[in-house]
C-alpha cells in the first residue's frame, strides 16, 4: 500500500469492527496482565472485590477472541461489541463500587478476606495458617497512583473501553467490517 493510500484512507475505516473488538480484547488482556503483575511481582494480595473485578475482563478476552474468529458479518460484530460494552459497564460498576468502599463511600462486603487458604491437615496446621495468613480488606487500597487505587484505574480504563465499544455500536453497519467487506 502506498503512502498516499494510507493518508487518503477514511479515518472511519481505521477502526473497523474487528479492530475495535481486538483493541478491547487486548486492552482487557493488558489489564489482567497488570493485575497479575501487581499480585505476583509486587506482592500485593488481591481482596475479594479485586478478584471480582477481573471477571468482566476474562469474559471480554474470551468474547473478543470468539468474535474475531467467528463474527464475519457486520451484524455479528455488532453483537460482539454489544456484549463487550455490557462487560465493560459491569467492570465500571465493580471498579466504582470497590473504589467507593476504599474511600468509605459504600459499605463493603462482610466476607472480604482475599483468596481462600488451602485446607489445613490438622489443628497445628490450622493454627499456623491463622498466624501466617494476612487478611486483605476491601476497604484498604494497597496501592495508589495520582490519588487513584487499582480499582479506580480499572474503572477509568473500563470506561474508555466501554466508550470504544459504544463508538463501534453507533457506526453504520456498512462501516463495521471495513473496506474489504463492504
Amino acid at each position: 500500500m502506498s503512502a498516499s493510500a494510507i493518508t487518503d484512507r477514511n479515518p472511519n475505516q481505521l477502526l473497523t469492527g474487528p479492530r475495535l473488538i481486538a483493541l478491547i480484547g487486548l486492552a482487557s488482556l493488558a489489564l489482567i496482565a497488570g493485575a497479575w503483575f501487581f499480585e505476583l511481582v509486587i506482592h500485593l494480595k488481591p481482596c475479594k472485590l479485586c478478584l471480582e473485578q477481573r471477571l468482566p475482563h476474562y469474559a471480554a478476552i474470551g468474547l473478543a477472541l470468539a468474535g474475531l474468529l467467528l463474527a464475519r458479518s457486520a451484524r455479528l460484530q455488532w453483537l460482539v461489541l454489544l456484549g463487550l460494552a455490557a462487560l465493560m459497564a459491569w467492570s465500571i460498576g465493580l471498579g466504582v463500587y470497590h473504589a467507593g468502599v476504599e474511600w468509605g463511600w459504600f459499605v463493603g462486603p462482610n466476607d472480604c478476606g482475599g483468596a481462600a487458604a488451602p485446607a489445613a491437615a490438622g489443628m497445628q496446621d490450622f493454627m499456623k495458617q491463622l498466624q501466617t495468613t494476612r487478611i486483605v480488606a476491601c476497604s484498604e487500597a494497597a496501592w495508589r497512583f495520582l490519588g487513584l487505587s487499582l480499582a479506580g484505574w480499572n474503572a477509568l480504563a473500563s470506561a474508555g473501553l466501554f466508550l470504544l465499544a459504544v463508538y463501534g455500536l453507533m457506526r453504520p453497519r456498512t462501516q463495521m467490517a471495513g473496506a474489504s467487506r463492504n
